[in-house]
């Protein structure tokens, strides 16, 4: 594992190695560090060896003898119990003589000897000396027992394990372009040759190339028994390979000790494709080639990467559906162009079977799906399929799932269907169903055809109704409970393939869609769009470097979509990136994101923001008296198990003064309150949620409410309230919209309502991506992507401007509310409007304003019924602040003076702003309240334990922001 220089010495040092600077010419400095001459020579000794350098090519040819030098490397690996340098094979294994198959054998007789548990062993390690000696888990504790059996004997003599491991090397595959090498032979071997295999040793040595389709297969294989042949699997600058299923890899612990080989390995399984030669892939890490063709050999040698110049995977590949038909350049080997024909298409001489805009490039939208570990933990749930286990472990492993798997895994997701879960595997089942739907939709390209499968096969029965059973319901301290509702909609998810559930309002006709030519605003396309789906895991995104990250998604990827919900950790394509069906920014993954919703629709349910740090002695206005509450913590963070879950967490109003408290000790939090008449019968919130997009290509409204199955009257108020959100918001991209049910709120409750009446819906929360948690909800965003031909259309456009302009929303909202931003230095004097103003803004050491100076409008009490309609119908004024004195909740106007100041504070925070995106939590730097219409700021030094000052906290917390940022930017 490749660690930083600690000291500037051992940079100094790292230096004059690269530089081959000899001991007389090391700066004073280093030589009094190091003492001698040989402990100087030890340091390049052993920094080569790290590298895994050829001796001939590095610093060590000038310090030590070649011999010394190789002698010194094998000690080193096998301590570590590190990969065998298959790189090094021509002084390793043929001067020397140490086979793979010899040298794993040695590897892990120590480990036995050692009484060492098998996970000792890297997982590389581990997954070769399987392939070469047929040792995997199972049969390394066999051996242990066999020998911990004889007890006194064992504990003795540890030979005996020795004894029990094979003599020589187990079948593995041999690929026809893997070159067979000669040993260096004794005379007594020499000797010992039939004549058929000098003859054989005889061609090796005449033939220019030593493929091992040359030479007769047995005869070969008999040699290497012996160790008198090694392969050699050659990697080319110009080579293409693409990655395929890790089988046989072996699950350990990794390497803790310094590989550049192995700890490439993960880089270009995540990063490879067919598209990009071995020399574009090392540009894209910034990696040395040789180290890079190093690692790609030994992925093809293990059968974890299919190399795509020899014919097989030609003639493979041409099979594949999709696949492109030519696979080389007509500039490499002219005799692999004359092949005769594949896949039915004659290739003739000259023939460019790989070009810079060949069909994956030009036919195909490629398309990377971003998903976290736990998919891969839950796939491993699904022991019913062996496939699924070895789709999960190269999904884990390699952080990648080509698209050559995609269909093989959907097959395998389809062997689960009408299997009945229980418990923990239900959540297993639904991220499998989901998966599946999602996936077909995406290779189908969001259009039916009348000659293939559903895509997804999910048919949502119209029981999306929200009623008191409500499908998506906050439970108790428990976030949102799915458990039993889950369960119920997978049962009937399970339908019949012969059904259509795309056809009824899609207004598809697949037989235009099929061969015609379709015209998508205004602009004819000859054939439908397609698509090649990758399935990226995004912790081991975030294990790239920014900009390897940057060159990868500009160099394969067209579209990343990424599932709900994301990790905060997780990394985004960004706005100059790929199209991006996810998050616009990381922003958005928090609860600014309801805020700039709220404040953009001038509607949604009262919401209270309060900053990180502060201790409540009491709660304020309109969270005193509410019956439960939604709240979430600002960066997600969980304390006793409130505040990680984006659904949020649903408290009653009892317990919310001590969870508040425990939650602000760590982040910020939003809080919406909820009266006894929000809830339903059961005390749950009763929530909608609605697919995106909302409208169609062409630009018209979707009748999403007849899609969800409501009846015509909510259907109506569903679609007028869709339409206005479609109207202040574009939101053309893929997710989902949440509503929220809340109870209306009137002066007088004397006359009868209809039931309809009671309630309206508001906007909740917007989600982007795919939510793999709901099978229910990822069919109706699937039948969506269908019905508005979203992936035929050009996306580079309207979702690239919807996209931009919900950035700078939620940057805007930012800067304004942050510690640092116009609002709070305002309110805490940061800045003054005018330096020479008579009437300055008063505050005492609470924070509140001064009633005698700033004239104030009763709201209501702390205890009052109907809060939200007492503030939706107080008098407004363009600057005002809200402020509950512990008693009563009061409205404070500014006057002119200070919104010019306001103003002027605005203006200059505006121009600092960058179009940058950071992975940093942006924290509120003021607390806010959101009225139902308005976000306004909200002051409650009264509530707060010994009154503290807000200015304090929210000087404290900025600097502690700065201070992170400082130390991030250090290491």
């Amino acid at each position: 594992m490749q660690r930083a220089p600690a000291t500037m010495e051992e940079q100094l040092i790292l230096k004059a190695i690269g530089e081959d600077c000899l001991w007389e010419n090391l700066p004073k400095r280093l030589q009094s560090t190091l003492n001698s001459k040989e402990e100087w020579h030890r340091r390049v000794i052993e920094h080569c060896i790290k590298k895994r350098l050829l001796w001939n090519t590095c610093f060590a040819r000038k310090v030590c003898k070649e011999g010394e030098y190789y002698e010194e490397m094998m000690r080193y690996l096998r301590r570590n119990l590190a990969l065998f340098p298959y790189h090094l094979a021509e002084y390793v294994c043929r001067v020397m003589r140490v086979s793979s198959f010899k040298y794993y054998c040695d590897m892990l007789f120590e480990v036995m000897k050692n009484e060492q548990p098998y996970d000792s062993i890297p997982n590389f390690s581990a997954a070769d000396a399987l392939r070469l000696t047929g040792i995997g888990r199972n049969e390394f504790i066999d051996i242990m027992n066999k020998c911990r059996s004889k007890k006194i004997m064992w504990k003795l003599n540890k030979s005996i394990a020795k004894e029990l491991l094979p003599v020589e090397p187990v079948e593995f595959v041999i690929e026809p372009w893997w070159g067979v090498c000669l040993v260096n032979f004794t005379l007594e071997e020499f000797k010992k040759l039939s004549e058929d295999e000098m003859s054989m040793i005889d061609k090796i040595c005449k033939e220019e190339a030593n493929s091992f389709i040359l030479f007769d297969p047995e005869i070969i294989k008999g040699l290497h028994r012996r160790g008198l042949v090694y392969f050699d699997v050659p990697v080319y600058p110009d080579d293409r390979f693409k990655v395929s299923r890790l089988e046989g890899f072996v699950s350990n612990r990794e390497q803790l000790y310094e590989d550049p080989i192995e700890e490439l390995l993960y880089a270009v399984f995540v990063v490879s494709s067919e598209n990009s030669t071995v020399a574009e892939l090392a540009t894209t890490l910034q990696a040395d080639i040789s180290q890079l063709q190093a690692a790609a050999s030994f992925a093809c040698r293990l059968g974890w990467a299919v190399k795509l110049i020899d014919p097989a995977s030609i003639l493979q590949e041409s099979n594949a559906p999709g696949s492109p038909k030519s696979l080389l350049s007509d500039e490499e080997d002219g005799s692999h162009s004359t092949m005769g024909s594949v896949d039915g298409i004659a290739l003739q001489p000259g023939d460019a079977l790989w070009t810079e805009n060949s069909s994956p490039a030009a036919d195909y939208s490629r398309v990377a799906f971003v998903v976290d570990a736990n998919i891969t933990s839950y796939l491993m749930m699904g022991s019913v399929s062996p496939g699924l286990k070895s789709h999960a472990v190269t999904l884990y492993e390699a952080g990648k799932l080509g698209d050559a798997s995609i269909a093989d895994l959907c097959k395998d997701l389809m062997t689960l269907e009408g299997t009945k879960f229980e418990g923990e595997l239900q959540e297993f089942a639904n991220h499998a169903f989901s998966l599946r739907c999602i996936l077909e939709c995406l290779t189908s390209g969001g259009v039916v055809a009348d000659d293939r499968e559903n895509i997804g096969s999910i048919s949502t029965s119209n029981e999306d109704v929200p009623t008191k059973e409500a499908d998506y319901c906050y439970g108790d301290n428990s976030g949102v409970d799915k458990s039993e509702s889950n369960t119920e909609d997978y049962e009937q998810l399970i339908v019949q393939e012969a059904n259509n559930p795309y056809s009824k309002d899609s207004n598809l006709d697949p037989a235009s869609v099929d061969e015609k030519p379709v015209s998508l605003e205004g602009k004819k396309m000859k054939k439908p769009r397609k698509y090649r789906v990758d399935i990226l895991r995004c912790e081991s995104l975030a294990a790239l470097a920014p900009a390897t990250l940057d060159r990868l998604f500009h160099r394969d990827y067209d579209i990343i979509m990424s599932m709900i919900p994301l990790p905060h950790s997780s990394v985004l394509p960004g706005s100059k990136g790929p199209i991006h069906f996810g998050p616009p920014s990381h922003s958005s993954m928090t609860p600014w994101m309801k805020l700039v919703l709220y404040s953009a629709l001038s509607s949604g349910p009262l919401s209270v923001v309060l900053m990180k740090g502060q201790c409540l002695r009491l709660l304020p206005a309109p969270l005193a008296g509410c019956e439960k509450a939604l709240i979430w913590s600002w960066d997600g963070c969980t304390i006793g198990g409130l505040g990680g879950k984006f659904e949020g967490n649903l408290v009653k109003g009892s317990i919310l003064l001590h969870c508040l408290n425990s939650l602000l000790k760590y982040s910020a939090v939003l809080v919406q309150p909820l009266s006894r008449n929000d809830l339903d019968d059961g005390g749950k919130v009763v929530t909608l949620d609605v697919p995106l997009p909302l409208k169609n290509s062409d630009g018209s409204m979707a009748y999403i409410g007849e899609e969800l199955g409501l009846c015509g009257e909510e259907s109506s108020k569903l679609n007028t309230l869709l339409y206005d959100i479609s109207n202040k918001i574009n939101l053309w991209t893929i997710g989902y919209v949440r509503l929220l049910r809340l109870y209306k709120e009137r002066e007088s409750d004397n006359f009868s309502v209809d039931d309809s009446d009671k309630y309206e819906w508001v906007i909740l929360s917007a989600e982007f991506g795919i939510p793999l948690f709901s099978p229910k909800l990822c069919s109706s965003i699937c039948k969506r992507v269908v019905s508005s031909k979203l992936l035929q259309t050009d996306l580079s456009n309207e979702h690239h401007e919807a996209m931009q302009d919900l950035r700078s929303r939620l940057r805007e909202v930012c800067l304004e509310y942050q510690s640092t931003g116009s609002t709070a230095r305002l309110l805490y004097q940061k800045e003054q409007p005018e330096k020479n103003s008579s009437r300055p803004l008063m505050t005492y050491a609470s924070g509140r304003w001064n009633p005698l100076a700033d004239p104030s409008s009763p709201i209501s009490g702390a205890l009052s019924d109907n809060q939200r309609l007492k503030l939706a119908n107080r008098q407004r004024c363009k600057t005002e602040v809200l402020s509950f004195d512990g008693n009563i909740l009061r409205s404070y106007s500014l006057s002119p003076i200070y919104e010019v100041g306001n103003r002027a504070i605005e203006e200059n925070g505006k121009g600092e702003t960058e179009d940058v995106d950071s992975k940093e939590v942006i924290l509120p730097g003021v607390n806010l309240l959101f009225d139902g219409s308005e976000l306004r700021p909200f002051e409650i030094g009264a509530c707060l334990q010994a009154r503290q000052p807000v200015s304090l906290i929210a000087e404290a917390s900025a600097a502690s922001a700065a201070f992170a940022l400082k130390q991030k930017v250090v290491n």
